[in-house]
């Protein structure tokens, strides 16, 4: 095996990130923000390059996209600051190997292409914006068709993230929650001529609607979600009319809206969505899209905290007070905490769900994900015994939601994690044990953090944890 070190960076717009790879293998790939702990922090930091130096200086970097066609794109759209130079900004940070740029959709579709578990497939990739391509199909690693700025189905689903008063390119994933507690009818036919208007999504729609009332907000939302739901149906069918093939790959910022990834199964027998598939996960994609193969691939990736996985202390705690924190091991690469960086707890209880959104200082509607052992997912929900979600990107019925409130949405739903003996033992580990001593089979997972900050990543991070929030993190 080769010992030649290969860098691929994102950065520079948001949630910046590093993936570190030597040969086929991925050896350590985190975001910027587990670092500086600013939430979607779009620049590097140095405790995260002094990691990825762990394992040596680089021979190549590989930036994830080209940013003398974004900045054509830029200076289009009247946007300041139109041009960002790779070699000078990475050299303010010590970084002086040699560059070669990459294209943004190509970068998404390659960290998902050649990581993907089967053989030949479609790719779509759906975000805000790369340099001007919005959405892209790809038959194989083919781009066979794509669309381009100002239309994007991010962008719309960002400018009204934005205009119900939540935050864009970072609460989309509230809206999206949001939607199970309202009317999708009401403004539908309003918020349909947004999308098939003109308009520049990219300045957002703070003109539109202005008496609306908060009360109003998750009536839109849910709105929002139909539309996006109907035009994705659409692009689906699309994608299997160009390519005819019956497998898909999904990468873009748009495939973590799991409530409409539901829909994939309708139109494919098999999908992957890699776990990091916004811009993040393209610092994995830049350096692919060059090696052109399938490399395995793992979620956990990021700064390492030693020690045996502590299944004893967490089932101690999660017995006498219904709730615990881990950190251990290596960080999840993605915005999702699947074990290693997680917030635990009973689900059997309605208050369970409160106490930990107090905890995280969410909006009180805001559901949790449970996890289950794969082999009794389909005792717990509606799905066949085949069903596998390893990494939270479906979104399924609970069979019984009054028995497990505390990770059931209003809806009924709920965004499902399983866990095998060979995804990760000590997960599996601690179900077993916490079944056969209390009879539930699930346990609330979310990740270790509050609203706005980053998942804790370090040892240190859990102990700040830990003394802020009074709960015991092992």
């Amino acid at each position: 095996m080769t010992n030649r070190v290969e860098w691929g960076i994102s950065a520079g717009t948001h949630d910046a990130s590093i993936t570190v790879m030597r040969g086929d293998e991925i050896i350590f790939a985190s975001h910027s923000e587990r670092y500086s702990r600013l939430k979607n922090d779009k620049d590097l930091d140095d405790s995260l390059i002094t990691s990825a130096l762990k394992w040596g200086k680089p021979s190549i970097v590989y930036w994830y996209e080209n940013p003398l066609l974004k900045w054509t794109r830029k200076k289009w759209a009247k946007q300041p600051r139109a041009w960002l130079s790779p070699k000078k900004y990475l050299k303010q940070y010590g970084i002086t190997a040699p560059i070669k740029w990459g294209n943004h959709h190509r970068s998404h579709m390659a960290a998902g292409y050649y990581t993907r578990p089967f053989g030949d497939c479609a790719t779509l990739v759906i975000d805000a914006i790369g340099e001007w391509t919005t959405t892209s199909i790809w038959n194989n690693e083919h781009l066979v068709w794509s669309d381009s700025y100002p239309k994007s189905f991010g962008l719309f689903y960002s400018a009204f993230t934005s205009r119900i008063g939540l935050k864009p390119n970072e609460d989309e994933y509230i809206l999206m929650g949001m939607a199970a507690y309202g009317n999708p009818n009401r403004f539908h036919s309003e918020v349909l001529d947004v999308w098939y208007s003109d308009v520049n999504l990219h300045k957002g729609v703070s003109w539109w609607m202005p008496e609306l009332t908060e009360q109003d907000y998750f009536d839109v939302a849910a709105a929002v979600q139909a539309v996006y739901e109907s035009e994705f149906k659409m692009m689906l069918q699309k994608v299997k009319r160009i390519t005819n093939q019956n497998k898909l790959v999904f990468m873009g910022g748009c495939a973590l809206n799991c409530l409409a990834n539901r829909l994939i199964p309708d139109y494919f027998k098999d999908h992957w969505i890699m776990p990091n598939p916004g811009d993040a996960g393209s610092s994995l994609g830049a350096i692919l899209a060059h090696k052109k193969k399938v490399v395995p691939f793992t979620v956990y990736t990021g700064h390492t905290i030693y020690g045996k996985y502590p299944v004893v202390n967490l089932l101690k705690e999660l017995k006498e007070t219904g709730i615990a924190g881990v950190a251990h091991g290596k960080a999840e690469f993605g915005p999702r905490a699947l074990g290693n960086r997680s917030l635990l707890a009973d689900p059997r209880g309605k208050e369970m769900q409160d106490k930990v959104n107090k905890i995280k200082q969410r909006q009180e509607f805001r559901p949790f994900a449970p996890i289950v052992k794969q082999e009794n997912a389909s005792r717990c929900f509606d799905v066949d015994t085949n069903f596998h979600s390893p990494y939270m990107q479906h979104v399924v019925k609970c069979k019984d939601p009054d028995k497990y409130p505390a990770i059931v949405h209003k809806d009924g739903t709920s965004r499902v994690q399983t866990v095998t003996k060979k995804s990760h033992r000590g997960l599996y580990d601690l179900l077993t044990r916490w079944e056969r001593d209390t009879g539930c089979p699930l346990l609330l997972n979310t990740s270790l953090n509050i609203k706005g900050m980053p998942i804790v990543n370090s040892r240190q991070d859990a102990i700040d944890f830990e003394t802020e929030y009074d709960v015991r993190v092992f």
